[in-house]
């Protein structure tokens, strides 16, 4: 059984090829990806649980990375190939990382009162992007059709603002997306933003399936493809001709294991 950490922390990052160098070491027994920018890290990264613990105790000696957020879960398959550690602009591209609007974000609501934020939200927004939406979501949550997280920006200013006065709840698959969206909102003159701490993935770890008010699987970036409830293994695949993954109602006459599916034929 392996072992995965997802994590990620904003915090100001410098020397960042030597910081490359230092954590390719500490994480040399794993696989997974790790960005690092300017603006902090964010990542997956995974292997057999004693390595997995020593290298994420060395991460969180380090004193940038001490208050580090990250959340467990298990695989029964290598979900990834090799360890890839990059540096990028953004940790999480938003293409908006000039300015001072990071200091601003939401405020983060626990898992177990995820369900009365709910209901109390004016609008209920999953910040992913719209393959990822497909698999699963808060019942009447509001997917903004996005292929890109950098499109979430125009996405609220054609068609959040008359929401400016009124609470916001929102949520992705970790938390990482939400603290960029919210703090994008609330520099833009939304008063009340609420965000899931630690996103769908605190949820399902933490929430019974009869208290849940999560329907589907929830798309994760590695080779288990879908998560359920409790982060076990989902029923999704995903095509390695679009990269689109696939529920099992996709499973049709069109698809090829390895080959082609539906939206490969809808897209050609």
């Amino acid at each position: 059984m392996f072992k995965v950490a997802t994590l990620y922390k904003f915090v100001p990052l410098s020397d960042l090829t030597a910081l490359q160098q230092k954590l390719q070491s500490i994480c040399k027994a794993l696989t997974g990806t790790l960005l690092i920018a300017p603006e902090g890290i964010n990542g997956t990264i995974a292997g057999l649980p004693g390595s997995l613990d020593q290298a994420l105790a060395h991460l969180t000696a380090m004193p940038s990375f001490n208050n580090l957020w990250y959340q467990y879960s298990e695989a029964s398959i290598k979900p990834f190939r090799r360890l890839k550690i990059r540096i990028k602009k953004e940790i999480i591209t938003m293409h908006r990382s000039k300015g001072s609007f990071m200091p601003l974000r939401g405020r983060h609501v626990l898992a177990k009162d995820w369900n009365q934020t709910l209901e109390q939200a004016a609008l209920v927004i999953d910040v992913r992007n719209d393959y990822e939406c497909r698999l699963g979501s808060f019942s009447g949550a509001l997917n903004p059709h996005t292929t890109y997280f950098s499109q979430f920006p125009t996405f609220v200013d054609q068609n959040l603002m008359a929401y400016k006065g009124q609470p916001i709840a929102m949520f992705c698959t970790g938390g990482i997306r939400c603290e960029k969206a919210s703090a994008y909102m609330l520099t833009n003159g939304f008063k009340e933003v609420y965000q899931l701490s630690g996103g769908i993935l605190q949820y399902l770890a933490h929430t019974r399936v009869g208290q849940s008010k999560w329907q589907g699987e929830c798309f994760v970036f590695d080779e288990r493809i879908s998560l359920g409830h409790g982060l076990k293994k989902g029923s999704c695949l995903l095509c390695y001709g679009c990269r689109m993954p696939l529920t099992p109602a996709d499973l049709d006459a069109d698809y090829q294991p390895g080959v082609q599916c539906k939206f490969c034929l809808k897209n050609k």
